[in-house]
């Protein structure tokens, strides 16, 4: 392990010359040295900077990092609630994979009505590859609302016979976060029947963008 490499990058990447920003050479470069052995807790210099490019940089290698970013897994309810999206779309990754707490559940649930596209589309996968556990975990801590009755509403999928009209119903209901859900639940089913894609195909149609991309996707593996 090259600690001194690893201290010099995340200072290369604090100063951001111009061709290092948020994803560039420096950002790859400590990855692959975090892959190495270098510590993950020195992220906390990047996250906990007053710049923005550091910030969502230390978010980006924290999503890539797989199960090694458990060890800064105290750090995510602030990079969740971060007003810049980027830092919430890669946090949604790191609790995904990762074996996170309810409260932390809880709060990713949440951002599936996040005012931003992107976010939600991030939580919409979280949604389609969360655990049954990991979803189970974050129930008790969310109030009784309508994220709650969604949430429950989708473990049901897993736990008794799936309606595939009833997720058709709620891909074509008013309400964004119910659709949302929905095109979870048509991800989760088709998973689990192999090559039956009619649900997913469903969500494919609709006009709201990030069920459209997600969906799709999906439909292309």
């Amino acid at each position: 392990m090259n600690t001194r490499s690893g201290d010099d990058l995340i200072e290369r990447i604090r100063t951001h010359p111009d061709d290092d920003a948020v994803v560039g050479p420096a950002a790859n470069d400590l990855l692959a040295e975090l892959y190495a052995g270098y510590p993950v807790e020195n992220l906390g210099r990047l996250i906990h900077s007053d710049d923005a490019t550091s910030v969502k940089t230390g978010a980006w290698l924290l999503s890539e990092l797989g199960e090694r970013a458990a060890p800064m897994m105290t750090e995510i309810p602030a990079l969740l609630g971060h007003p810049l999206l980027y830092v919430r779309f890669f946090a949604v990754e790191v609790v995904l994979t990762n074996a996170a707490d309810g409260p932390v559940i809880a709060r990713t649930l949440n951002l599936s009505q996040d005012p931003e596209p992107a976010v939600r589309w991030k939580v919409l996968r979280f949604l389609a590859g969360a655990t049954v556990d990991q979803l189970a975990a974050g129930v008790p801590h969310l109030p009784p609302d309508h994220i709650r009755t969604l949430t429950e509403w989708l473990l049901s999928q897993e736990t008794e016979q799936a309606d595939p009209r009833e997720i058709i119903e709620r891909l074509e209901a008013g309400d964004l976060t119910t659709r949302l859900f929905a095109a979870a639940a048509a991800a989760r089913l088709s998973a689990r029947n192999g090559a039956d894609s009619t649900l997913l195909e469903r969500a494919a149609d609709t006009e709201t963008e990030e069920i459209r991309s997600f969906a799709l996707e999906r439909l292309r593996r």
